[in-house]
């Protein structure tokens, strides 16, 4: 299957069709390179349930993934988000590398980009160390650039991230794509100037992505490189 232009008149998508490729490849991390949303909503529920005394609708949990952990708290309950926050996170190490999962087709995806020169960065809402130890547990490789939470004092769906990451390896957007799996991902690629793959292997579907109009929009993995 090919990809999916969701903005078919746009520049990046008659480009993409002539052979284009860009040489930077920035990529969120949960629900993009790595199946995390079982390791989220469990430590969702258990935080949720030990501070709260109850688990909110699954869909309103899933509605903020990709957004700082802290916002995310703060959303749910504005007085007690710090111990919403404390025992999510306690909970989320203690069964990380159990429940974190490889998605289909994305290690391959990074082997074609790294054989064919591209230079890769990973930017996520997500503490820098537990993106890290995630990308460890994967085995998905080195990247050139990684930027998480601390890294920025602004966050998606704002693009001073990305914008973080291109100066640090010295590129303009021009030259990048941001690739990720929710609106926030859309909307931080585009307010940074750079193209944007909307992939809907992760937390959103196939139709609320189209919705935001990435400049791509792609079911698996392996039609990236195609």
């Amino acid at each position: 299957m090919r990809a999916v232009a969701s903005t078919p008149n746009s520049d990046i998508a008659r480009r993409w069709a002539d052979g284009w490729r860009p040489q930077v490849w920035l990529f969120d991390f949960d629900g993009t390179l790595a199946d995390s949303v079982e390791l989220i909503m469990a430590s969702f529920r258990h935080a949720t349930q030990r501070v709260l005394g109850a688990v909110p609708d699954e869909a309103l949990l899933r509605a903020g993934i990709g957004l700082p952990l802290i916002e995310q708290m703060q959303n749910l309950d504005a007085d007690r988000w710090q111990q919403l926050y404390d025992v999510y996170v306690e909970h989320n190490a203690a069964v990380h590398d159990e429940l974190l999962r490889p998605y289909p087709g994305v290690s391959e995806l990074l082997a074609g980009l790294r054989g064919q020169g591209r230079r890769l960065g990973v930017v996520t809402s997500k503490r820098r160390e537990t993106a890290r130890r995630g990308l460890e547990v994967l085995g998905l490789g080195e990247f050139d650039v990684l930027v998480g939470y601390e890294d920025t004092d602004q966050h998606k769906p704002g693009p001073q991230p990305l914008l973080h990451a291109l100066q640090l390896l010295g590129a303009g957007p021009e030259q990048a794509v941001y690739v990720g799996d929710t609106a926030w991902d859309v909307r931080a690629g585009r307010a940074a100037g750079v193209a944007t793959i909307a992939v809907a292997w992760g937390v959103a579907g196939r139709e609320e992505l189209a919705a935001e109009g990435p400049d791509l929009l792609f079911e698996a993995a392996e039609q990236v490189l195609v």
